[in-house]
């Protein structure tokens, strides 16, 4: 929206202080033409996982001049996160003003109480209610949907009533985009066209590497015979046929007999490679039926020729020119970024930290990766905020958070995976991906002129990650949940292996501990009332005072009760306690998919070393503001109120957060 009288409204001369100042200020808003029109700006810049004490650090040793010159202008203060300190929950509490009470996303991952299974939390697809078969095929009759989860109103539909334009680049925890008529693109939480977070193709001739397929990884045996190598490609599940088979693409890879170069020739695609080069973006398609098809686009990287031939191909990410799957409003803003851009990574977190995590990728070609989703980002972010002109630009960096994920092994010489060597070579990653966000801060401080609120803010910091904590199988050593057979201990997942008729609690998700109650778990025991309440302060309790015998230290530093920390109309469906972990601990990979190993606590000697799926006191945010703010302690969700007064609009009474102004 083009505000044509914009220039009117800034010669009223309001500076920024004193229109803020005023207490009152803020309520300046005018119609023009069907359309708010007011001399205030807000850019924010949501820099996922930026950490107050790194920050600190790099600032008093001068190697971000823009975030101390930010701090010096206005005010930098430390951002009470979510409980807990996860991504989908902790953005959601600033896109609604509220908690996980109000807007109803409690983990990662949540339960369904009648099969004690995991689902995802943020979004949910539905496949199409009515069909038509004919021999072999299904015809929809009417479409399917693919539902957000989150409750609550984000801040962009709130402006949009009152015709402010809004801008919100990838914003995670907003996918299907909600409806409006903001520009929105999609972020963390957004699929591949699998419908998965992101699952690789890995294709190898070596044999110790062929593997059974492994988290975000699918691994295949080829062989090279005469220089060639011919391959499937796999895709979504054909929902036009009966037996709902997995569409693929068949493709050859002609390797060059003297040189480290090989030709991939997929559909219309022809390509060199030479060992060690990474493609551009391939659209392919994949045939459902004859009127029917998907478009994904997918890179290539050339790992290894001989001896032994590895090629991996990134998760097929949804594409921005066809999208499958909604993933912008309006609809065709995606298109737009695409025809100006080309294809560029749609999946909500692009950084595939799973092949680093496996060896399918070493740490130099992870960052090669990584480097290519920040160039896109880059030109995006410039490209949006060139024009910038009024109400809200709102931009997202995920490369602070995966970066900070799976290098804090080599700035921790306290971790079982730091590796001297490789800190030498890698143990500057953060630091420069924290430099590079000053870069950016840079860009929007110029942008910014004397009615232009700028914020940047972080969801959470981060705490290195040395060890795994198994929450199953503490509550099995304590007498609250049972096996069927013991002897099969840590062999089974989800909770196959439980015996619930004396199973009391559970544990699913990253930070969640649920009761197994009576009339709401399907085979629950314990009674709603007294019962349940004395038991959920009994755990709470333990929990809190359990020292792990090898470090003495407690790993959980406070289990929170759902009821005492949450408020809003959804918390009822909370799990009874959030697991608040300390600093070093996390939960395992296990524990969110109901895995209950014999070993209670673990080394964690994954690449994967800091985290921040813990107790918010022990991982804040941050917050750089151009204002002077009084609120000592702010906390995500008064960020949203915060935004809403700058523009004049009064708080929703749902949102518990309060203006930090």
């Amino acid at each position: 929206m083009n505000h044509i009288n914009r220039r009117e409204f800034l010669k009223l001369g309001l500076a920024t202080s004193s229109f803020l100042a005023s207490g009152n200020g803020p309520d300046l808003v005018t119609k023009v033409f069907g359309k708010t029109d007011t001399p205030k700006k807000v850019i924010i810049l949501g820099l996922d996982g930026l950490d107050p004490r790194l920050i600190k650090i790099w600032m008093d040793q001068g190697k971000l001049p823009n975030f101390q010159h930010l701090q010096s202008q206005g005010s930098f203060r430390p951002l009470r996160s979510s409980i807990p300190a996860q991504s989908p929950v902790a953005w959601s509490n600033f896109i609604t003003g509220t908690d996980p009470g109000g807007h109803a996303i409690f983990d990662f991952i949540h339960r369904d109480p009648e099969r004690y299974m995991a689902i995802f939390s943020s979004s949910e697809t539905s496949e199409a209610r009515r069909t038509i078969s004919v021999g072999n095929l299904v015809f929809p009759l009417s479409g399917g949907d693919v539902k957000n989860l989150r409750k609550g109103r984000a801040f962009w539909q709130i402006l949009e009533d009152y015709d402010i334009p809004a801008t919100v680049f990838k914003i995670p925890s907003n996918y299907p985009p909600v409806p409006t008529k903001q520009r929105t693109l999609s972020g963390m939480g957004t699929p591949d066209i699998l419908g998965s977070y992101g699952i690789l193709n890995y294709y190898t001739t070596e044999v110790k590497e062929v593997m059974e397929d492994i988290g975000g990884a699918r691994i295949h045996e080829v062989y090279v015979i005469g220089n060639r190598v011919e391959a499937k490609l796999p895709g979504p599940t054909n929902t036009f046929k009966k037996d709902r088979p997995e569409s693929s693409i068949n493709f050859k890879v002609f390797i060059d007999p003297v040189n480290p170069v090989a030709k991939i020739a997929i559909q219309d695609n022809e390509f060199i490679l030479k060992e060690g080069e990474w493609s551009e973006w391939k659209k392919v398609r994949f045939n459902m039926i004859p009127t029917q098809s998907v478009s994904g686009i997918c890179m290539f990287y050339l790992r290894q020729v001989r001896p032994e031939f590895k090629l991996y191909i990134s998760p097929m990410n949804i594409d921005p020119a066809e999208p499958a799957l909604p993933i912008s409003t309006p609809t065709n803003y995606a298109e737009e970024l695409e025809k100006e851009f080309g294809p560029f990574y749609t999946q909500g977190l692009p950084a595939d930290t799973s092949a680093l995590d496996n060896d399918i990728l070493d740490d130099g070609e992870f960052l090669a990766q990584d480097d290519i989703v920040l160039r896109e980002r880059l030109e995006m972010f410039d490209y949006e905020l060139a024009r910038f002109e009024s109400g809200l630009f709102f931009y997202y960096l995920s490369s602070t958070d995966q970066r900070q994920h799976m290098f804090w092994r080599l700035i921790d010489k306290e971790h079982p995976s730091y590796d001297p060597l490789l800190a030498s070579k890698y143990g500057n990653t953060i630091e420069n991906i924290y430099i590079e966000s000053d870069k950016i801060l840079a860009k929007a401080m110029e942008k910014a002129d004397k009615n232009t609120i700028l914020m940047v803010m972080s969801d959470h910091g981060f705490t290195p990650f040395r060890r795994s904590f198994n929450l199953n199988t503490w509550l099995k050593e304590s007498g609250y949940l049972s096996l069927i057979n013991e002897w099969k201990q840590g062999e089974e997942m989800l909770f196959l292996n439980t015996d619930w008729s004396r199973t009391k609690a559970y544990a699913l998700g990253l930070n969640s501990l649920y009761i197994n109650e009576r009339g709401r778990e399907a085979e629950g025991i314990i009674s709603p009332g007294a019962e349940k309440e004395n038991l959920i302060r009994e755990i709470a309790h333990k929990l809190e005072n359990f020292k792990d015998p090898k470090t003495g230290k407690r790993p959980v530093f406070r289990a929170y009760v759902a009821k005492d920390v949450y408020h809003g109309p959804y918390v009822e469906q909370a799990p009874e306690i959030i697991a608040g972990y300390n600093s070093g601990y996390r939960s395992s990979w296990g524990t969110p998919l109901g895995r209950i190993p014999k070993v209670l606590i673990e080394d964690n000697k994954q690449k994967w070393s800091g985290d921040h799926c813990i107790s918010p006191e022990v991982a804040p945010g941050i917050l750089f503001i151009n204002q002077k703010i009084k609120a000592d302690s702010p906390a995500l969700y008064d960020l949203t109120p915060t935004i809403l007064k700058i523009f004049g609009i009064d708080k929703p009474k749902e949102m518990i957060g309060k203006p930090i102004f």
